[in-house]
């Protein structure tokens, strides 16, 4: 019989294990190296603490339903205000969207979990709550693994373009 997951809202005190998770999510797609590892966890701890804390950052962890303690993936969204902009009515028409979007970020499930549908599960829950709070748009940035799944959940390639030289 399939293992049985449960969700919950991520507090600040779970920015460690989120932090770990995004991490090794950027190490599975070998844009981590070992020097840059605990650094870029130590900082995004940090800051996911604080994004929590006012609310820029929400997050789902899911455990499995035998072991509560044990968090096995997690997924969250960063909120962000834009300019009010075209949007895409329900009815296919368009309107003027007020500025509320929100990007998915750290969609990572531990290896020896996966394949058992728990991304699905909290991207489902990621939408319903994108549609209760009634964003204008939900946007993510796909690795070539996650891409399946986020096309049979709806999501579409973009426009989107991202400069590649150097900012700093």
């Amino acid at each position: 019989m399939a293992e049985e997951f449960q969700l919950r809202r991520a507090w600040a005190a779970d920015a460690g294990v989120i932090a770990q998770h995004r991490v090794r999510m950027f190490e599975d797609m070998g844009m981590v190296p070992a020097s840059c590892f605990e650094e870029l966890r130590r900082a995004s701890e940090e800051l996911l603490a604080e994004m929590i804390a006012r609310g820029e950052y929400l997050g789902w962890l899911a455990s499995p339903t035998s072991d509560p303690a044990a968090v096995v993936a997690g997924a969250g969204v960063q909120l962000r205000q834009v300019l009010p902009h075209p949007a895409r009515l329900a009815d296919g028409g368009y309107g003027v969207g007020c500025g509320r979007h929100a990007i998915v970020l750290n969609v990572y499930t531990e290896p020896g979990w996966r394949r058992q549908g728990i991304a699905a599960l909290l991207m489902r829950q990621i939408i319903e709550w994108a549609r209760q709070e009634r964003l204008d748009r939900l946007v993510l940035h796909a690795s070539d693994q996650g891409r399946p799944l986020y096309t049979r959940l709806g999501f579409v390639a973009t426009n989107e373009m991202r400069f590649n030289g150097s900012l700093t």
